[in-house]
């Protein structure tokens, strides 16, 4: 029984995007190990940026810093 875990930030992942994500993980695991559909669990979970970081930053203050520079002329 597949338990798949996607993490994906809060930022504007669509119904459909979030359907094709757990219909494509599903069919991984059929292809791959032969699972069964019915018995393969997949859950998305949407972080806040605020709670994800990389390199060391929050990713809101990373985009924000991004942001900022790429406003600069």
């Amino acid at each position: 029984m597949p338990y798949i875990l996607v993490q994906v930030t809060d930022e504007g992942v669509t119904h459909e995007q979030k359907a094709k994500i757990i219909a494509g993980a599903t069919d991984l695991m059929v292809e791959v190990l032969g699972k069964d559909p019915d018995e393969t669990f997949v859950v998305i979970d949407e972080v806040n940026t605020d709670n994800w970081g990389r390199g060391g930053e929050m990713v809101t203050l990373r985009r924000q810093r991004q942001a900022a520079a790429r406003r600069k002329p």
